[in-house]
């Protein structure tokens, strides 16, 4: 987090112009892609995995929608920070209904429903161990545990996340290439996939008896509730909203071009971090209905990682078990890293929304993202090494991600029909994507909760 210039805060001097060609937008690109380094991390890795390894192709169709239909919601976030310049609990704090002390219902409600994500990424810290513990089986996992929390505690407490996220970022797409290649040389094994099998998946046929593990991976795949919310620190620490400018009482035309250009870059950062993760979401998916499902093999409790290289060896042979394990470290270590980093920032937010501390001021929020960087962690090692169940976990936290959802989307719903200044009014197309994303994150949603009361 640097401290040459405060990213909170918009003033006239922090104004530029957006760039208009698109080799001139790709430079600007980026809060999309680090959110993309938290997304490809558990959700894909063992959500979605254990999704394909249950029920085979036939919910390929749910990870797929979960990937695509949320992309709207994070740009209605996107444009908020934007045109405002209001974080996520900034904004919520404006939102209509009860308030409790200083503090709106939705962030009290967000604070309360976290506790089942620390689960979640307890399991990621857990999962981290296990790699370890496999490459290095003297070291128990229940030592490994508390280094990898304390490891990534040191990298981010004083914001020097961010160069070992860059690394990372290539990694993932080393990563990424693997799996492709796994999946494509699936066809000449006996695991190999038809246009059957993908069709199959595609009948939007969801059975009961999935409901629950569904309802997991559609929360945690693709952009979950809070990582929509970390989107909007991003894009302000990226200069997007002080580069637009204060809005004012009477916007003038120098302005609005400003603000339609700098949410254009992100219209397009987001949408091209879509397509990565979207890709890898479905590869995961089809290895694990493919290899894992075929031979009965679910990845649960300690022997999850053991479980998902068998996608690897089985395909790329007996030798492929270290590469995997080795992408897997970067994936799931780089997620840990991006999730720090961004819950730090909401954690801090929050807490500056029902006190009395200010979240723009640059050396008191300095201080409370270096406090949390050091205790986040230790919550999460703690629950890890308490339940060691790491598909629950995570399954627990999908669940939690998808009613924090809801509430994103309540607000981006508000953002759009009450806060969205005339002049960036949207056309029909757009809204009509908007409320299609929206009636399908409340449809899956309620459809699942009513399939597992009536099953």
């Amino acid at each position: 987090m640097s401290e040459r210039a405060n990213p909170y805060i918009v003033t006239n001097d922090t104004i530029a112009e957006p760039p208009t060609r698109w080799r001139d937008r790709m430079k600007f690109l980026g809060p999309g892609f680090i959110l993309s380094a938290s997304i490809v991390g558990s959700g894909e890795l063992i959500m979605t995995t254990q999704l394909g390894a249950r029920a085979g192709f036939i919910c390929l169709w749910v990870v797929l929608l979960s990937c695509l239909i949320k992309v709207v919601v994070q740009l209605e976030f996107g444009k908020h920070a934007i045109y405002s310049g209001e974080t996520t609990f900034a904004a919520f704090n404006k939102l209509p209904g009860p308030r409790w002390g200083r503090g709106n219902w939705s962030i009290w409600t967000w604070l309360v429903i976290m506790i089942l994500k620390f689960l979640q990424v307890g399991a990621i810290v857990g999962g981290v161990a296990i790699i370890l513990n496999m490459a290095f089986p003297a070291i128990d996992v229940r030592i490994w545990t508390p280094i990898v929390a304390i490891s990534v505690s040191l990298l981010v407490f004083r914001g020097y996340y961010q160069p070992i996220e860059k690394i990372s970022l290539v990694m993932i797409g080393a990563f990424t290439v693997l799996t492709l290649v796994s999946v494509f040389m699936l066809q000449k094994t006996e695991f190999a996939v038809s246009w059957a099998d993908i069709g199959s998946g595609l009948t939007f046929e969801l059975p009961p008896i999935y409901v629950a593990v569904a309802l997991g991976a559609f929360g945690i795949t693709g952009v979950g509730g809070d990582e929509v919310m970390m989107y909007n620190y991003w894009l302000l620490e990226k200069g997007y909203a002080a580069k637009t400018g204060p809005r004012g009482e009477n916007p003038d035309a120098a302005w609005i071009r400003r603000a339609k250009g700098w949410i254009k870059v992100m219209y397009i950062d987001a949408i091209l971090a879509m397509v990565a993760y979207t890709v890898v979401t479905a590869a995961f998916y089809i290895l694990g209905a493919a290899v894992l499902n075929a031979q009965g093999l679910v990845p649960e409790s300690n022997e999850i990682v053991e479980t998902l290289s068998k996608m690897y060896t089985q395909t790329l042979g007996v030798g492929a078990k270290g590469v995997f394990l080795a992408g897997a470290f970067v994936v799931l270590y780089s997620t840990l890293l991006s999730a720090l980093a961004g819950w730090t920032r909401l954690f801090s937010d929050a807490f500056a929304q029902i006190s009395r501390f200010d979240f723009t001021d640059s050396k008191t929020r300095i201080r409370m993202v270096a406090i949390l960087a050091w205790i986040v962690p230790l919550l999460w090692a703690a629950l890890f090494l308490f339940f060691r169940a790491p598909g629950m976990m995570v399954m627990l936290g999908g669940i939690a991600t998808a009613v924090i959802l809801l509430i994103v989307l309540y607000a981006a719903i508000h953002f759009r029909y009450k806060r969205l200044p005339p002049e960036l009014k949207p056309t029909w197309i757009y809204d009509l994507t908007f409320w299609l994303s929206a009636l399908s994150i409340l449809g899956v949603g309620v459809y699942s909760v009513w399939q597992a009361v009536a099953g």
